[in-house]
């Protein structure tokens, strides 16, 4: 006869095991999903980039001026994905490990993780579990780098949904975390990276 603990751990285990099968996504009028473009662009790129910083982020396109930033922002050490590590190995600037270590949380001044999507529309960087090489790489350091493909910037929330795949975990980032207390007093950079920033590439 088993015992009370082991018939706790037993129901937490079941609990946790996956479903046999994922509920189906709601249906949603797309038309209901507007954020209007604040003017005219040429590409979905640029209209990524307007959204991106007015919501508080940084937009590069060019690694070299990436790393100038890093280094005028005094944040020359921090984690990479080992899959973009080729990207940032010619510059003697920055350091950054390729494992991430927990016993270094605190000294990395940034991470540097794959972006799955940018929404054009609202200049979110979409973020999933099963992309990304190490999740507090993109949620410890204070600044956050995602490297994007052009071809990753979608039009709007619905196309992004439409990536979402059977991925675990999905996260939307639209800028640095963002709280406010009741006298109306923002602050960046509370529980998450205080400078968000979009890699964009070819």
């Amino acid at each position: 006869m088993s015992s009370d603990r082991e018939k706790i751990f037993s129901a937490i285990r079941a609990a946790l095991d996956p479903l046999p099968e994922r509920t189906a996504k709601p249906d949603w009028d797309p038309s209901l999903v507007i954020c209007n473009p604040s003017g005219e662009f040429d590409s979905l790129t640029a209209q990524f980039a307007d959204k991106l910083t007015f919501a508080s982020s940084r937009f590069f396109d060019q690694v070299d001026a990436l790393i100038a930033f890093l280094v005028k922002e005094g944040s020359t050490y921090g984690y990479c994905d080992p899959a973009l590590a080729a990207l940032f190995e010619g510059s003697e600037a920055i350091a950054f490990d390729t494992e991430f270590d927990h016993a270094k949380i605190n000294d990395y001044a940034f991470g540097i993780t794959k972006g799955s999507a940018g929404i054009a529309e609202s200049g979110t960087i979409m973020l999933k579990d099963t992309q990304t090489s190490a999740r507090l790489g993109a949620l410890a350091p204070w600044i956050h780098i995602a490297v994007l493909k052009e071809a990753d910037i979608v039009p709007n929330i619905p196309a992004a949904i439409e990536r979402f795949g059977d991925d675990p975990s999905i996260i939307f980032a639209t800028g640095p975390s963002k709280t406010a207390d009741v006298e109306g007093i923002l602050i960046e950079g509370v529980h998450g990276p205080g400078i968000q920033i979009a890699l964009v590439l070819p």
